[in-house]
């Protein structure tokens, strides 16, 4: 058995991706924190279950993001909903501060693809090559999606005063 197929290196995988998943899911699900981890404990069983047949034509990271995608659309496909996640309650917790509430409601107005892409190469740091292929997009459209995202963001954030 290879190091990179072994459980140790799984369990470290875990560690070092744990954080960035549920930060993913914490933005597509617009703060539902219990969902978020719900969806990140589903996207790492079924990493676990497929680590042995990973044939390593991508980075462990894009491959983990990759199942956490699916797993997202596997969840929507479940509600039966086709359109945008905009009917997802987002979260009425008091500790919440206006500006993290600003985002969230911010995050709303994007399509989900935009939704996806920005969290990706914005809050961690994927390049465009990566997203690319996590989404299985060209890059150009994933350039896109990223230009009208931040656009789209800026001027809410503009809106509700934010320089």
């Amino acid at each position: 058995m290879s190091l990179i197929k072994s459980t140790s290196s799984f369990e470290k995988m875990v560690k070092e991706q744990q954080e960035s998943v549920r930060r993913l899911f914490l933005n597509l699900t617009l703060g539902d924190e219990m969902l978020s981890d719900d969806l990140a404990q589903d996207t790492f069983i079924k990493a676990y279950k497929s680590w042995n047949t990973f044939r390593m034509m991508s980075s462990v990271r894009t491959w983990l993001f990759r199942i956490a995608y699916n797993t997202f659309y596997d969840y929507r496909r479940s509600l039966k909903q086709t359109s945008d996640i905009d009917g997802l309650p987002l979260p009425q917790h008091a500790e919440q501060t206006t500006l993290k509430m600003d985002i969230y409601e911010a995050m709303k107005m994007l399509t989900e693809n935009e939704r996806v892409c920005v969290t990706l190469a914005m809050i961690d740091g994927y390049s465009m090559k990566e997203i690319s292929k996590i989404m299985q997009q060209a890059e150009n459209t994933v350039k896109s999606y990223i230009h009208r995202g931040k656009g789209k963001l800026a001027d809410y954030l503009r809106q509700q005063g934010y320089e």
